[in-house]
């Protein structure tokens, strides 16, 4: 059993989804995995949604309008012989979603959030099967939220392994190509959830290590994991092969190519991953694995935007003590606040973070009764692996530099936008 991973960019569009059955077709594997993200920007789209409905504003339509008329647009290019039942089927998504528009009572934006958002990789993966049915390429669709078991945490959900190991393996039977849906899982109510932005990496993890799979192949838009993000840097360098350790080093730092969580339940039990491009097969991509050195050995520069450095003092100049510091990082958590960064000295500690929810602003509420709180909004965190002095004087360079933190294996700093 191999599991197979297609970001939302491989199946963007008609074109997309045909090049997505010619991959299959070159590897000719069949006893197989695939997970699909939701294609193109959907994702981001139904994210305009949520936001529209939340705001009760005049755009609901309009959002919908044009999800609809993307997804129906992509079937009415590819080349079905009928239509009807994919029509039939897309058309029974968007007739539940409206259904939910109309008689959700929820005010929990996050619970909302995991009930529209998650109907991009359903519509994703029965276009994707249907065509590739039709194709010659005879597949089962899963709905993962059969499989994948969490608890109620919307938007980052946590897996219940045990429940889902049983129901994956209940499922999927070997000896058979199954389609079926990343980033999304249920509650013990049947409630849909998400496992967080990127998820569907997870989701590949997941089926990975509950069916103890051969190898793991995430496909993407670049030819594996770079040194950098080329949107960013000019110049990259393709790591050839990588460790589990060294990958989550980099996946906690923020590197985009693999999913945090993804690598996780790889390691437990020693399952390849590799990182490789949908648009040439042929290409080696990133082999992750034990214990290997990075190859080549180079600097490897990961960048994450919208960062806010928070300096938090007491009010009467005592030392910030620990009995402080957990009571930050209890509301840190509460809040869903991410910390990429923690520097502190006597009279003051600082902290990076990510406000992925919007719950900053409660955050002060909550600090500026008992503590002197300052902070800067707009910056960007990078973060130099196996720097050399070169590697850092140049990123440095000309930047408005906050702070800085070095250790034996890597540097961080945080800038002004």
């Amino acid at each position: 059993m191999e599991i197979f991973k297609f970001g939302g960019a491989s199946v963007k569009d008609a074109l997309g989804v045909r090049n997505f059955k010619r991959v299959l077709e070159k590897l000719e594997a069949k006893d197989l995995v695939i997970v699909i993200s939701a294609m193109g920007k959907m994702t981001n789209a139904f994210e305009g949604l949520v936001q529209s409905f939340v705001n009760k504003d005049k755009t609901v339509e309009e959002h919908l309008k044009r999800i609809r008329n993307f997804h129906l647009d992509i079937i009415d290019e590819l080349d079905f012989d009928q239509k009807g039942s994919i029509f039939e089927i897309v058309e029974g998504i968007f007739s539940d979603l409206s259904n939910f528009l109309i008689r959700n009572n929820s005010t929990d934006y996050d619970y909302i959030y995991d009930q529209i958002v998650s109907k991009g990789e359903m519509l994703s993966t029965r276009i994707c099967s249907a065509y590739l049915n039709q194709s010659g390429i005879n597949n089962k669709w899963l709905d993962v939220r059969k499989c994948i078991k969490t608890n109620s945490d919307f938007r980052r959900a946590r897996v219940d392994w045990d429940t889902t190991e049983r129901a994956i393996k209940n499922e999927i039977q070997g000896k058979e190509i199954v389609i079926t849906q990343g980033f999304i899982g249920s509650d013990n109510y049947g409630r849909t959830t998400t496992l967080g932005r990127e998820g569907s990496d997870y989701t590949a993890g997941i089926f990975a290590y509950c069916l103890e799979a051969e190898s793991v192949s995430i496909f993407k838009d670049v030819p594996g994991v770079l040194n950098a993000d080329p949107r960013e840097f000019n110049d990259t360098t393709l790591i050839e092969q990588i460790s589990y350790k060294e990958a989550i080093e980099m996946a906690f730092y923020g590197a985009s190519v693999i999913h945090p969580k993804t690598l996780q339940p790889l390691q437990r039990k020693s399952i390849p991953l590799r990182v490789r491009s949908f648009l040439d097969t042929k290409a080696k991509g990133t082999f992750v694995g034990s214990e290997l050195d990075i190859v080549p050995k180079t600097s490897c520069y990961i960048v994450k935007k919208n960062q806010i450095l928070v300096s938090i003092s007491d009010k009467e100049f005592h030392f910030v003590m620990e009995n402080d510091i957990s009571e930050i990082f209890r509301l840190l958590h509460e809040l869903k606040l991410k910390v990429n960064l923690i520097q502190n000295s006597a009279l003051s500690f600082s902290l990076c973070i990510e406000d992925n929810f919007n719950n900053f602003e409660r955050l002060l509420q909550n600090l500026k009764p008992g503590y002197k709180v300052k902070y800067n909004k707009n910056l960007v965190l990078y973060t130099v692996r196996h720097f050399d002095e070169k590697a850092v004087d140049e990123l440095e360079k000309g930047k408005d530099l906050l702070l800085k933190q070095r250790s034996r294996e890597t540097v961080q700093l945080i800038v002004k936008a």
